[in-house]
């Protein structure tokens, strides 16, 4: 099978859930953070874990449930394990990829784009991990039971 980058779709994707994610994030620190003397607002004990835990929502948890981000959803692209079972990841999977975020999206995905455009499936680092890969959705094509035919 050939896979194809869909590197604007995908950037596009990651774009859509990290304007999200830190909007939010910084909405939230303004919201209830404490400026400190210089003015930098501080989110201090149980609420600094809010941002994380709406991050692992927004991706970890859509991805598992949903099979992809807001953003992948947007679109049009669907998270598949490698073996190209048609079904949603795992929450662990999810976990990998998503882990690795920070690397692949170094320098503006940088890392991301030169490992998609240097794997075979066209994987970026935290797919690699989770043995993941990135699909159109309009590319799929439900697995039909030849039985019934």
């Amino acid at each position: 099978m050939i896979y194809k980058t869909n590197l604007k779709r995908r950037f596009l994707a990651g774009f859509i859930d990290y304007t999200i994610i830190y909007s939010l994030t910084f909405l939230l620190i303004f919201a209830f953070g404490t400026p400190d003397v210089e003015g930098t607002y501080h989110l201090n004990g149980l609420p600094a874990l809010i941002p994380v835990t709406g991050w692992l929502i927004l991706t970890v948890v859509f991805e598992s449930l949903l099979g992809g981000t807001l953003g992948n959803s947007i679109m049009g692209l669907k998270v598949l394990p490698a073996n190209m079972k048609i079904r949603n990841l795992t929450f662990i999977e999810s976990l990998k990829r998503h882990l690795l975020d920070p690397i692949d999206m170094f320098m503006f995905g940088l890392i991301a784009i030169i490992t998609i455009n240097n794997t075979d499936k066209r994987q970026r680092l935290g797919d690699i991990w989770a043995n993941t890969i990135v699909v159109k959705a309009s590319d799929i094509t439900p697995i039909k039971n030849s039985i019934f035919k």
